[in-house]
């Protein structure tokens, strides 16, 4: 809940840009709560400060909230084990994937701004925020190396190349047949314990993100996740595929209709770059998943 008050002039413009800044803290952080904080912050940042030295207020307040989510980021990846965000199941949209023509569904049209949420996470903290502050907000590059300690030059590089990772997963073509295949052929050797045909269709840097009722759990590496693969491989082989915001992924249920299991894949240049499992049924109760067929 914002501290500000209408009466106050200051307030008042911070309100203006409130919710520009919510938006740009939530593409850098993927989560509504941390969004919320980061605003929050950069409102007690500017209340402390002599507002009659800031030429450029929408510009100033940009800079402190991206300025604090790179903070947020550095340290997450510092923390592997608590890089999956604390968004709630309600965040997540899972959609039973029975069209005929996976291209021209309505839904993936819907999902792909939240499936670019998942693919944004693929991204280290610098490439993330000269892709997002630029690419989506239009803010200038001069001012996103300032933000970063870096040159102008060196914060377009970061933004091109995280540019290619999204657009490699992030267009609707992308959750095609393409994808499908390289889904169905992990399952596949999963099932069958073939552990180089898992290497083979598994990004070398591969993250499996497995969120169970104590906690998150990362494995990192493609020798690792294919050595623990048969585990989720299990569930998805009995599961109907859907889109799980936006992405190829699997819904499983038990024998008396409860929600078991959702899992998400992201593919890039023909290979899986990130698996998402959620277990915990507190969260799979959020997710509003359809009753099995």
């Amino acid at each position: 809940m914002s501290d500000t008050s209408p009466a106050d002039p200051t307030a008042k413009e911070f309100e203006a840009h409130r919710d520009r800044l919510r938006a740009v803290a939530h593409r850098m952080l993927g989560s509504h709560a941390d969004a919320e904080d980061v605003v929050q912050e950069a409102w007690l940042r500017l209340s402390r400060q002599d507002t009659a030295t800031i030429h450029n207020l929408g510009g100033w307040l940009t800079t402190v909230v991206g300025r604090i989510s790179l903070d947020l980021l550095r340290a997450r990846q510092a923390r592997p084990e608590a890089s999956y965000d604390d968004r709630d199941g309600a965040e997540i949209v899972v959609t039973l994937d029975d069209g005929p023509v996976p291209e021209d569904d309505a839904v993936l049209a819907d999902s792909v701004g939240l499936a670019l949420l998942v693919v944004l996470e693929s991204l280290g903290p610098s490439e993330r925020l000269a892709f997002v502050l630029h690419d989506l907000f239009a803010v200038p590059f001069e001012e996103i190396g300032q933000m970063l300690g870096k040159s102008t030059a060196a914060a377009k590089m970061l933004a091109s190349r995280a540019r290619r990772k999204v657009q490699a997963t992030e267009r609707p073509a992308g959750v095609g047949r393409e994808q499908r295949e390289v889904v169905q052929a992990f399952l596949a050797a999963a099932r069958g314990g073939d552990f180089e045909g898992l290497l083979r269709v598994l990004d070398p840097e591969v993250k499996l993100t497995v969120d169970t009722p104590s906690g998150v759990v990362v494995t990192l590496g493609a020798t690792k996740v294919a050595a623990g693969a048969q585990l989720s491989a299990g569930a998805a082989a009995h599961g109907r595929a859907a889109l799980v915001n936006g992405l190829p992924g699997i819904v499983s249920w038990r024998a008396d209709g409860t929600p078991l299991s959702v899992v998400a894949f992201t593919v890039a240049n023909e290979r899986i770059a990130d698996i998402l499992i959620v277990v915990d049924p507190a969260k799979l109760a959020l997710m509003g998943l359809p009753d099995p067929a």
